[in-house]
């Protein structure tokens, strides 16, 4: 007897019940999360902690059935951290919450001591090139002294008005004499980097606060030659009083790293397949590098893990997609979206043929908006693809029809300037700008799951229902209204839950 076996035709609804079942009983979130964050940690470009994680991503989509690899897209300075323990010895002991900067060299074996001073107040270039032979031996403070560490909220809640407004006001007047401090040096706050270092400073200290409790940016360092250490709020405050009222307190900074010379870098891509249509594209976008302050949680772990997740649920109920599907987890966005850049630049294929993207980047929270970027034609095909999203994850989101051409920083930019559909899933913000945007708080502690989750269903519906769709996005843009007062063009509003919700 012959047997045949054909493929049972799902409905919509069907499959998007299978999406969120999978997503929600069986969810690898938080296992991914634990893997990436915890155990390989961040993954600042040019690290090997960066290639460990695009070797963990190919291994996981292959364990999943998907094919994947790491595709070279150029080189980077190859670069290791170390430990950085530092401690005030004198005129008391502390040890102090710091870490040295991205790239930056360590100190001499066993660490060095030595007295902290500060940059001078000076009418010029000659007098600041005068006191330079104070900085000899010394760690030289260069970041302005905040006069609160109390975040804004904080003040709004338990201040007085008048308190509130003095604050304001005197942290205002220091940061602009602060300014008028480097600049009438003669250099500005790189080049007298290398003035300090040229005079014989041994290290530079700096504090660059978030504006939240404990929280600062962290960055890459400036100088090639002795450490920068960035130091918390709080102990930097303490350090500089010290200094200022001429207590002349002593740090001990023993801090490791090693230069590993050029190396390369990479994109990870994953490929499921399409069948009808095995030659147009839809691409899950999230930027796989971070700095190296935090563990690079929200920014962006969490927009990878949702495309990992989003993809290893397809690949489990949508068995026979009519598009291809990639994911790119894109090296190098930090410093210029160098992964995406590449990426565009050697697949014209997949740009000519991009159905659409979604990328995801700027925290943990649910997404809660959605641009059509200035294509004439994003309402109708955005609109039918988020029609098959779950209420409860849609009702959350306002949509911008057909809104303007950008790329807020990310790597959607890169497809977008080469006429391609790429679309920013913009997230609620969960105080990501004070708090996990490039700091050294962005850790796996800061995601919220739920929200995560509710994301991947998001991307997974939208890819599903993008693959599906019969007809291919078309390019044209709009030309949007300018507005005579301001000279800028205008945006179309179009808040979806509105259109269909009745508002929320």
């Amino acid at each position: 007897m012959l047997t045949s076996t054909m493929a049972v035709a799902q409905t919509t609804e069907e499959v998007v019940d299978m999406i969120v079942k999978e997503a929600n009983e069986n969810s690898h979130l938080e296992k991914l999360a634990h893997e990436l964050l915890d155990v390989i940690g961040p993954r600042l470009v040019g690290t090997p902690h960066q290639l460990k994680a695009h070797n963990w991503a190919v291994d996981t989509f292959k364990e999943w059935g998907i094919e994947a690899e790491k595709q070279q897209f150029g080189e980077w300075r190859g670069w290791e951290r170390g430990i950085t323990h530092i401690d005030l010895t004198h005129p008391r002991t502390v040890t102090m919450e710091g870490m040295i900067l991205a790239w930056s060299p360590g100190t001499k074996k066993n660490g060095v001591e030595a007295e902290t001073v500060i940059i001078p107040e000076v009418e010029n270039k000659e007098e600041f090139e005068a006191w330079l032979k104070n900085a000899k031996g010394k760690y030289v403070l260069v970041s302005m002294h905040q006069p609160t560490g109390r975040p804004d909220y904080n003040w709004e809640e338990f201040a007085t008005e008048e308190s509130f407004e003095k604050m304001k006001a005197e942290r205002s007047a220091q940061a602009q004499a602060w300014r008028e401090r480097i600049n009438n040096t003669g250099y500005n706050s790189r080049t007298i980097i290398a003035a300090l270092e040229e005079a014989g400073a041994v290290g530079i200290i700096q504090s660059r606060w978030s504006s939240g409790f404990g929280v600062n940016k962290i960055f890459s360092s400036s100088t090639q030659k002795i450490p920068t250490v960035d130091l918390s709020l709080e102990d930097y405050g303490l350090l500089y009083r010290l200094t200022e009222y001429g207590d002349k307190p002593k740090i001990h900074v023993n801090a490791t790293s090693k230069e590993l010379g050029k190396v390369e870098t990479f994109n990870t891509i994953a490929t499921i397949p399409g069948t009808e249509k095995p030659d147009e594209y839809i691409v899950l976008s999230a930027h796989f590098d971070s700095w190296d302050g935090g563990t690079g949680a929200t920014d962006n772990g969490t927009g990878s893990i949702t495309m990992m997740e989003a993809a290893r649920i397809l690949k489990k109920v949508y068995h026979n997609p009519k598009r291809t599907i990639i994911v790119g987890l894109w090296g190098s966005e930090e410093q210029g979206l160098n992964g995406s850049r590449a990426f565009v630049e050697d697949n014209p294929e997949v740009v000519e043929n991009l159905q659409a993207l979604f990328n995801q980047d700027n925290g943990t929270g649910r997404v809660v908006r959605l641009s059509g970027q200035g294509f004439l034609h994003s309402y109708e095909f955005l609109g039918r693809w988020l029609e098959a999203v779950p209420n409860d994850i849609s009702r959350h989101i306002e949509t911008t029809f057909p809104g303007t051409p950008g790329g807020g920083g990310s790597d959607y930019a890169s497809f977008i300037a080469a006429g391609a559909p790429g679309f920013s899933l913009s997230s609620l913000s969960w105080s990501y700008w004070n708090y996990t945007w490039h700091t050294n708080r962005d850790t796996y502690d800061k995601i919220v799951f739920d929200d995560v989750r509710n994301n991947a269903i998001l991307t997974a519906v939208l890819t599903y229902m993008a693959s599906e769709d019969p007809e291919t996005f078309p390019r044209d843009r709009a030309v949007l209204p300018i507005n005579r007062r301001t000279g800028e063009q205008m945006t179309w509003p179009t808040p979806r839950s509105a259109n269909r919700d009745g508002g929320n």
